[in-house]
């Protein structure tokens, strides 16, 4: 049977873009594009390590500038993007690339990004660019995802203990927010799990703050619809 989710306009004529490849350009910017929106301080540095095609070609197909265009912020019909490197360096930026092209069990276009902020503090974010210029996050800071950023999304780090979630949905209720979809992650019982969840209409970040106050919970993030 027919999905909605299985298929849409972007799976075949794909965005509107700069670069030569769908895949290794706008995918690749979405990709870190979501990785920056769930680190709150300034970035200083990001360290890029591809797989698959994106390490045979990443220079060619501009993955990498489309990678530092994502972490600064930049949409995919952004002129800069060309320029990427020159903005990160006014940005006192800095990145390095590397690849892997011996591990085989990945995705052909994965990149794990490690994000270090101004104050040391390291985020880990594993992407995927699926095709059409589409992208998912298959993991944070080691715990598997799935977040596509798709939807007006809250990603929320939490203790894995009972009552969290109904605390979460209960601000989401007062702020007369309609839960799309929401996922619940975590790495085992009672350690750090992560609430995704995802909304058709934009989420006010007076919401985020909101979730915040909840004792068990350690950060949320809102990452708007790209």
């Amino acid at each position: 049977m027919y999905s909605s989710k299985e298929i849409s306009v972007f799976d075949i004529i794909g965005p509107n873009m700069i670069g030569p490849s769908s895949s290794h350009t706008a995918g690749a910017l979405r990709i870190a594009r979501l990785a920056a929106n769930m680190v709150k301080k300034p970035i200083k540095h990001v360290t890029f390590i591809l797989y698959g095609s994106f390490a045979m070609t990443y220079k060619g197909h501009g993955t990498d500038r489309a990678l530092v265009a994502g972490i600064l912020g930049y949409d995919t019909e952004d002129k800069r993007i060309k320029e990427s490197f020159r903005y990160a360096k006014e940005a006192g930026l800095s990145y390095e690339f590397q690849t892997d092209r011996e591990k085989k069990d990945v995705h052909p276009n994965t990149v794990d990004i490690f994000i270090t902020d101004e104050a040391n503090e390291e985020t880990a974010v594993t992407g995927i660019s699926v095709g059409g210029g589409r992208a998912e996050i298959k993991k944070i800071d080691g715990v598997e995802i799935d977040l596509s950023g798709d939807y007006h999304t809250v990603v929320i780090k939490h203790r894995d203990l009972t009552g969290v979630v109904a605390s979460i949905t209960h601000i989401l209720s007062e702020f007369s927010i309609n839960i799309a979809f929401m996922k619940l992650y975590r790495e085992n019982k009672g350690a750090v799990a992560y609430s995704i969840i995802e909304a058709d209409d934009a989420i006010e970040s007076s919401v985020v703050e909101k979730i915040e106050e909840l004792p068990s919970v350690y950060q949320a993030f809102l990452i708007e619809k790209l």
